[in-house]
């Protein structure tokens, strides 16, 4: 059986819901550009009306200690993340970052959070404001985590999909048109065998247009070369090279990708979730 060429086809929202959700988005955008907004401030603001909307501008003290409890993790400053524990962070840099993490993690668990149109947009909103550097049309499906973001660049036209881990402790670079399926794990640090203590942070590497498949895992400072992939399942403990397509634990070069120039031409196609 042949495959079928099937580009993504746009999904139509009311007009009225599409006005509401990028004014919604614009404003939060219009704010993180403003070099003094508060960004715990924001953050805190954003998630109470979310979650609790109509304890906005409520005296906490009245109420249960339960509640109370519940309106602080509305607050940056009130909570702590795994990488605030680690020695190599650097604590102004990801003191900048970690109210939009908290921001885009406490979003995804919100009714908000698996709605495509939205989610894609809020998240694109919030990400040069907390990666190194990202490219256009960047797409993050749901529950996507990294570990300090500002160590994380993004070229043009990623996409990252649901539940994916990215730790970019020692630095990851995705190059364009690089493509994450779901629960796969990329990685940058690594441990001593003799002691968890002794850390190695080797930076780890994506080139154009790599694909990694559903559940793969790839270690730290792996460099995968344009246009290879990893295969599901598949643990990446060495460099993939261009246009291979490895396989296996540990993974190794299984398939060989047809020369570009004999593969199909899809033709131009449009992205529905594009700016």
């Amino acid at each position: 059986m042949a495959m079928e060429f099937l580009p993504l086809r746009t999904v139509p929202l009311p007009e009225s819901t599409t006005r509401e959700y990028d004014r919604w988005v614009g404003e939060i955008a219009e704010r993180l550009e403003d070099p003094t907004c508060d960004r715990n401030a924001l953050c805190r603001e954003v998630l109470t009306a979310l979650f609790y909307p109509q304890l906005a501008g409520t005296d906490p003290a009245g109420l249960p200690a339960a509640m109370r409890v519940a309106l602080l993790q509305m607050d940056p400053r009130n909570i702590t993340l795994e990488p605030e524990y680690y020695q190599d962070t650097d604590t102004e840099r990801y003191a900048r970052a970690k109210p939009l993490q908290w921001l885009w993690e406490m979003f995804d668990k919100s009714p908000l959070g698996e709605n495509v149109h939205l989610g894609v947009k809020f998240r694109r909103a919030l990400a040069p404001h907390i990666f190194r550097s990202v490219g256009r049309n960047f797409k993050a499906f749901h529950f996507v985590k990294w570990s300090f973001g500002y160590n994380l660049e993004i070229g043009d036209d990623v996409v990252v999909h649901r539940h994916v881990l990215l730790d970019d402790r020692g630095g990851i670079r995705l190059g364009n048109g690089v493509s994450i399926a779901d629960y796969a794990n990329v990685y940058s640090h690594t441990h001593a065998l003799y002691d968890g203590r002794f850390v190695e942070n080797p930076e780890t590497v994506l080139g154009d247009g790599v694909r990694v498949t559903y559940h793969a895992t790839i270690l730290a400072g792996v460099h995968m070369e344009a246009d290879s992939m990893l295969g599901s399942m598949a643990v990446a403990t060495k460099d993939v090279p261009a246009g291979q397509v490895a396989l296996g634990i540990p993974a190794a070069p299984k398939l060989s990708k047809p020369p570009k120039s004999e593969r199909p031409a899809p033709g131009r196609t449009t992205d529905p979730l594009a700016d």
